[in-house]
């Protein structure tokens, strides 16, 4: 069992609370680390780091920061390694998908590296004689960023990278769930070469660092990425010095398919949509509207996948399509779901149970009969669920998909662009999908509406989330 220490102003510290919180192997329940469990004057520590570093890191060219950030991505591809085989042992994610999020990292740091040179400013006519505008893109100071434990590694690039080529230091806090690649990510920055106090991480309860991070006076933008209710808690305590907040929360994606449907596109897209990472993440396709007249090739289609689906304890197959719940009270909380779609009327037609006593195992699973009311159509499940809706025309599958108060990602699966173009312009979601499965590009803009978010991630404007603008009049007084 490994102790991990939190990096504060360039140094790893010791345990001072002498407190510690377990971390477990969602495969096999067993104990493999534990975090120190860091308290307020922890997170204050690490503020007061970033802040006194932020005003010499400002200062660097952006071309300089950004060379610090390729040492960071060259120094993960050296341990790709050692971080595959932690993701995979804490988060409990296949071989593949955490490899992938290894290289995935590494590729974002290097991506955001490259907004080094192309940020910009702007030059703005004047009214007046003799006067210049100029709108300078100035750093916001010192951000704190948030992790969940679903994409743990690839969401400290999300929020550092963006944060530091533009002039910000940063205070990062992972999940208690998923602490020692960030530990590892921080050996990394150290290796870097990093200046101190730039990039901090600190560990312990959400309750207790998150909430210490997003009311600090000297933190200027709080990003999470977590729950509607992590959320709402964030913004109460950001609230007080009008801190900004960027966040990414819940969703519960539509899946739209229609009568020209490419049903076997639209089946595995789907189903990668829905098992990738045990159904644990905000992006999923969450429910699935089928129109009558392929509902039954269809659910005949769907239910020959996912027995297809292969899981099991991902450190001991590589070639595994899921692996297991994160923890306890995850697994508890599907089956709980799931049970209650049963008796509102779903009907069960493949999976639904626990798998064995040890670990967090449950089978993939697809409930039809569903109707638009029941909660397993409105609330977000974070498993391997699909419910399944039969629908009549555009018009009402559209009115069924917005029925929501999340608003992440849909998906639409025709080959009718007229079609597809209407439902795109009526669907109130910040990400809609066509005849592809649910998953983003760095180059675009993870961004919700409703419930499922303020302001956005990934390319030139998530990069803007952690920039504020200075507008400078100058008259010249020359003739």
């Amino acid at each position: 069992m490994k102790d991990l220490k939190m990096f504060i102003d360039g140094k790893f510290i010791e345990n001072k609370s002498g407190k510690w919180i377990n971390v477990l192997n969602p495969s096999t329940e067993e104990v493999i680390s534990r975090q120190p469990e860091g308290t307020v004057e922890d997170a204050d520590a690490a503020v007061e780091a970033a802040a006194k570093a932020q005003v010499k890191w400002e200062k660097v060219p952006a071309i300089e920061r950004a060379g610090y950030l390729k040492k960071i991505a060259a120094g993960i591809r050296k341990r790709e390694k050692q971080f595959t085989d932690i993701i995979v042992r804490e988060g409990g994610k296949t071989q593949g998908l955490a490899n992938v999020e290894t290289n995935f990292t590494a590729d974002y740091i290097d991506y955001m590296a490259e907004w080094a040179r192309r940020y910009e400013g702007e030059i703005i006519q004047s009214d007046r004689a003799n006067e210049n505008i100029f709108l300078f893109k100035r750093p916001i100071g010192v951000a704190a960023g948030i992790l969940p434990w679903n994409f743990p590694f690839f969401l400290i690039a999300r929020k550092a990278a963006p944060a530091l080529v533009t002039g910000n230091t940063i205070v990062v806090k992972p999940s208690q769930l998923t602490p020692e690649n960030a530990y590892v990510f921080a050996e990394v920055v150290e290796e870097a070469g990093l200046p101190a106090g730039v990039f901090n991480l600190v560990m312990g309860r959400g309750s207790v660092i998150g909430n210490a991070l997003a009311k600090n006076p000297k933190v200027g933008i709080v990003s999470l990425t977590g729950s509607v209710e992590a959320g709402q808690q964030i913004m109460m305590a950001a609230a007080p010095n009008i801190t900004k907040v960027s966040l990414e929360l819940g969703g519960k994606a539509p899946a739209i398919v229609l009568p020209d449907a490419d049903l076997d596109l639209a089946v595995k897209s789907i189903i990668d949509s829905r098992v990738d990472n045990t159904g644990q993440v905000c992006n999923n396709a969450e429910r699935v509207y089928v129109h009558k007249s392929i509902k039954d090739a269809f659910i005949a289609k769907m239910t020959e996948g996912l027995k297809k689906v292969k899981f099991g304890d991902p450190s001991k197959d590589a070639n595994l399509d899921m692996g297991p719940l994160v923890e306890e009270r995850a697994l508890k909380t599907v089956l709980a779901k799931i049970e209650h779609a049963i008796e509102q009327g779903a009907k069960l037609v493949y999976g639904g149970h626990r798998v064995g006593t040890k670990g967090y195992f449950i089978e993939p699973t697809l409930l039809i009969d569903c109707k638009q009311e029941m909660d397993i159509i409105h609330q977000e499940t974070f498993g391997p669920v699909l419910p399944i809706v039969e629908f009549d025309n555009v018009d009402q599958v559209i009115e069924w998909a917005n029925d929501c108060e999340y608003g992440l990602t849909s998906s639409i699966y025709t080959k009718d662009l007229d079609t597809a173009a209407k439902m795109v312009r009526s669907l109130k979601f910040g990400e809609t999908y066509i005849n592809r499965e649910n998953f983003e590009a760095m180059q675009g803009f993870h961004a919700g509406w409703r419930k499922s978010g303020i302001g956005g991630a990934d390319g030139k404007h998530g990069l803007e989330e952690y920039l504020q603008t200075q507008v400078v009049y100058y008259d010249s007084h020359y003739e």
